[in-house]
């Protein structure tokens, strides 16, 4: 490692977040020494601002939170600095797809999220992100094979059992160059962890990337290191080992 850790960007589920979805407190105790020693600690989620923003109050975060999987970039204060949408007809296809596969699905608009068989008009609202999910991994190769047909997409997963969709171009590693622009921070001054292949060119692009012990095989290939799981204060033990003095 070159150089010392000045912002440290952490995945939720599956990372910070035990299975209970809470923080641990070795978690919580490694994110405040870091705070103390002046590192910037950053959620970067692919949940939408709602409920990503509970859990950074929690934690006393004072920078900028991304969320959607890097379609928004949010400081503390809840002033959104950065925005991109997926078009409207193109989640009515994702919606058609879907419900023709037989699969779970969500859909996080600037508004909020909705949640399976809601009924929305798609095009009364702005779109960040499109989700969906099954165990029968059959039915969710349909819609991957499906996604072919269309342009201009990011397509990643939080688990092995569903996907992500983006509008091409967003990712959290180019949310973190955005927030390199404006603090003067370089990407090789940051720590990121994550578990998931919307968390894979974060870790690519850090200084230091970790994987998390629960990690999917191809993000612990991609990270300069693996930490333990969400289970066992990974990202505890990962900010001790790595970001602190």
């Amino acid at each position: 490692m070159t150089k010392s850790v000045k912002l440290i960007a952490l995945d939720m589920d599956g990372t910070l977040l035990n299975p209970a979805l809470e923080v641990s407190k070795r978690n919580k105790e490694a994110i405040q020494e870091a705070l103390r020693q002046g590192i910037q600690v950053v959620l970067s989620t692919g949940r939408g601002i709602d409920t990503c923003y509970p859990y950074a109050e929690e934690l006393k975060l004072q920078t900028f939170m991304i969320t959607a999987n890097g379609g928004q970039v949010w400081t503390m204060e809840k002033e959104l600095l950065q925005q991109k949408l997926l078009a409207n007809e193109t989640v009515e296809k994702l919606q058609q797809y879907t419900e023709e596969a037989g699969v779970h699905r969500w859909m996080i608009s600037t508004e909020g999220v909705f949640q399976g068989d809601e009924t929305v008009n798609i095009q009364d609202y702005q779109w960040l992100k499109f989700g969906c999910a099954s165990e029968d991994l059959d039915r969710l190769q349909e819609v991957k094979d499906r996604l072919k047909e269309l342009e201009g997409l990011e397509i990643t997963n939080s688990l092995p059992t569903n996907i992500e969709i983006n509008p091409e171009g967003v990712s959290k590693a180019n949310a973190l160059s955005f927030l390199c622009d404006r603090t003067g921070i370089s990407m090789e001054e940051i720590m990121a962890v994550g578990d998931s292949l919307n968390d894979l060119k974060m870790i690519q692009q850090v200084g230091v990337g970790v994987a998390m012990g629960n990690a999917q095989e191809k993000i612990k290939e991609a990270a300069n290191a693996v930490t333990d799981s969400n289970l066992e204060d990974g990202v505890g033990k990962a900010i001790e080992k790595f970001a602190l003095k």
